[in-house]
């Protein structure tokens, strides 16, 4: 039986969950999703689980925060004078938005606080500092 070795192309069926249970991902509905195992296209701890798979193999992966989205950097969030965003934006805690850096990046961010004076948005991932559980099925190996 071929098993998955690194540099292979794999497609996978998986479903995402935090600690608590809640989904945060899944291919259910979709296509499998097609990666090259090794190549860095997917969160480090899912892409170790796979070398050694056989096709229609399933496993649970626990994936530590370190090795899939990393610790959130306090860095990554930066205060915006109230009176810089458009009217029209909504700032309740936990939108997401996207701004343009100087250089013409469009980033995602989310509104992390909001005061008279300032908001504050936070550009780490959203799962950044969050241990994540993969339920993993091995599709193909092409």
């Amino acid at each position: 039986m071929t098993q998955v070795k690194e540099g292979d192309t794999v497609r996978i069926h998986y479903t995402g969950t935090l600690a608590d249970g809640a989904t945060f991902d899944s291919s259910e509905g979709r296509d499998p999703l097609e990666f090259t195992v090794g190549s860095g296209q997917i969160i480090p701890g899912l892409d170790k689980a796979m070398p050694g798979m056989a096709v229609g193999e399933k496993k649970t992966v626990e994936v530590p925060c370190d090795e899939a989205y990393g610790q959130p950097d306090p860095g990554a969030c930066q205060s915006v004078p109230r009176a810089e965003i458009p009217a029209d934006i909504p700032l309740e805690i936990g939108t997401q938005l996207q701004v343009q850096t100087p250089q013409g990046q469009v980033m995602p961010v989310t509104v992390a606080e909001v005061t008279e004076a300032e908001v504050t948005l936070d550009a780490n991932h959203p799962l950044a500092g969050r241990d994540l559980t993969f339920d993993i099925e091995l599709v193909e190996i092409a």
